[in-house]
C-alpha cells in the first residue's frame, strides 16, 4: 500500500476542519490606529451628571430628614391609647317580671326615656294595702287626739273635787280639835256621842280627801297616756306615710328610665325575662367621650394641661380629631390595678411605668361613632 505524504498533498485535498484550524492560526495585520469612540466622550458626562444626583439626593434626604426630626420634636404619641366614657349600667330597683322591652340594640335613646316595663301589679297592690295602713294609723290618732280633752276634763273634775275634800277634811278636823279641848276641859257641854261622831266625820273627810288626791293622780296618768298615745299615732301614721311612699316609688321602679342620653348597649334583657334587683340589664354609652392615653413617665417632662392634641383614630383614618390635654392620673396605672407590684419583695427589674392622661376631644365627631375601646393615637404638641 503506497504512503501519501501530507505536505505534498494538494489543499484543496485537504480535510475541512484542517484547514478551518489553519486559517484560526494564521496571523492577521495589526492597523495603523484604532478607530475613535462612536459617543464622542458622554461616558463622562454621564458619570458627572450620576455624581451630581445623587449629591442632590443626599442633601434631600439629610434636609429632610432633619426637617422631619425638628418637627417630631414638638410632639409626644403613643399608641397605647383608647376611647373611654363613663357607662352606664341598666339595672332594677324591684324584682319582677318584664312586661315590655322597650328599646333595641344599639338605639340611640335620650335622658328620661323609658327603657323596660315590669309588671307592676304587685306593687299596685302593695300601695294599695299601705294607703290603707295610713287611713287607719289616720283614725287612731283623730281617735287619740279626741281622747286628750275628756282626760283633761277628768283631772280638772279630780283637782276640783280634792278642794272640796280639803275644805271639808278641813271643817272636819277643826270641829274634832275644839271636842279634843272641851273634853281635856271636862265640859259638860260636850257629850260622847258628839265627839264620837266628830271623830268619825274627821276620819271620813280625811278619807275623802286621799281618795279625792288619788284621783287626780290617776287623772293626770290618764292624761300624759293620752298624750303618749297621740304621739305613738302620730308617728305611726308617718310611718304609713313613709310606707305609702315607698310603695309608691316601688310603683315607679316598675318602669326603668334612661338617666343620661347615649347609645345602647350589650342588651341582655327580653320580654318575660324575671329579673333581681341590681341586675345588669343593659349598658348605656353616654355621647361624652374622651380619650385615655397611656403615656411612658419618661414622656410626661414637658406635657401640660390645655396642650393642643392632634388624635388618630384607627376606625377613621382619614380624619384628624383635635382636642387638648385634660388631666393627669396621680399614679401609674400598675398601683391602681387588681394586684398592684410590691417592689419590696423578691428581686427587683426596673421598668418604665406608664400614666394614664385624659385627653377631651375640642371638636364635634361630625356623625361618626366614637365609642370604649377604640383604638387612637394622641399627638400632643409640646412645643
Amino acid at each position: 500500500m503506497a504512503v501519501v505524504d501530507e505536505e505534498t498533498r494538494p489543499v484543496t485535498e485537504r480535510p475541512a476542519p484542517v484547514q478551518r484550524v489553519n486559517e484560526l492560526l494564521r496571523p492577521r495585520p495589526v492597523p495603523a490606529e484604532l478607530p475613535a469612540p462612536r459617543d464622542g466622550g458622554l461616558r463622562p458626562r454621564r458619570r458627572l451628571l450620576m455624581i451630581g444626583v445623587a449629591i442632590l439626593l443626599a442633601t434631600a434626604v439629610i434636609g429632610g430628614g432633619t426637617a422631619w426630626w425638628l418637627e417630631a420634636s414638638k410632639w409626644v404619641t403613643t399608641d397605647d391609647a383608647f376611647i373611654d366614657v363613663h357607662m352606664v349600667q341598666v339595672s332594677p330597683q324591684v324584682a319582677g317580671r318584664v312586661a315590655h322591652v322597650l328599646v333595641n340594640d344599639n338605639e340611640e335613646v335620650r335622658a328620661g326615656q323609658p327603657l323596660v316595663d315590669i309588671d307592676p301589679a304587685d306593687f299596685r297592690a302593695k300601695l294599695d294595702q299601705a294607703q290603707a295602713n295610713q287611713q287607719s294609723a289616720q283614725g287612731q290618732l283623730v281617735q287619740a287626739q279626741a281622747q286628750l280633752p275628756l282626760a283633761q276634763a277628768n283631772l280638772d273634775e279630780a283637782e276640783a273635787q280634792v278642794g272640796v275634800a280639803q275644805a271639808t277634811a278641813t271643817n272636819a278636823d277643826t270641829n274634832l280639835k275644839r271636842d279634843q279641848d272641851l273634853a281635856r276641859m271636862g265640859s259638860l257641854a260636850l257629850s260622847r256621842q258628839q265627839f264620837d261622831n266628830d271623830t268619825a266625820t274627821a276620819r271620813s273627810n280625811a278619807a275623802n280627801l286621799a281618795a279625792a288626791q288619788q284621783k287626780v293622780a290617776a287623772s293626770e296618768a290618764q292624761l300624759a297616756l293620752n298624750k303618749t298615745q297621740i304621739a305613738t299615732a302620730e308617728a305611726n301614721v308617718r310611718a304609713a306615710a313613709a310606707q305609702v311612699e315607698q310603695a309608691r316609688l316601688n310603683l315607679s321602679y316598675t318602669q326603668i328610665r334612661a338617666s343620661v342620653a347615649g347609645r345602647v348597649a350589650s342588651k341582655t334583657v327580653a320580654d318575660g325575662n324575671y329579673v333581681q334587683i341590681g341586675q345588669s340589664l343593659m349598658a348605656l354609652v353616654p355621647n361624652e367621650v374622651w380619650v385615655t392615653a397611656n403615656f411612658k413617665e419618661t414622656q410626661l417632662d414637658h406635657m401640660r394641661a390645655n396642650q393642643p392634641v392632634d388624635i388618630y383614630v384607627d376606625a377613621y383614618p382619614g380624619h384628624v380629631f383635635h382636642g387638648r390635654v385634660a388631666s393627669f392620673q396621680a399614679g401609674s396605672g400598675a398601683a391602681f390595678s387588681l394586684l398592684p407590684p410590691e417592689n419590696a419583695s423578691g428581686n427587683y427589674v426596673k421598668i418604665v411605668q406608664r400614666v394614664p392622661v385624659k385627653i377631651v376631644f375640642d371638636d364635634e365627631a361630625g356623625g361618626r361613632l366614637l365609642g370604649p375601646g377604640m383604638s387612637v393615637e394622641p399627638y400632643v404638641k409640646i412645643k
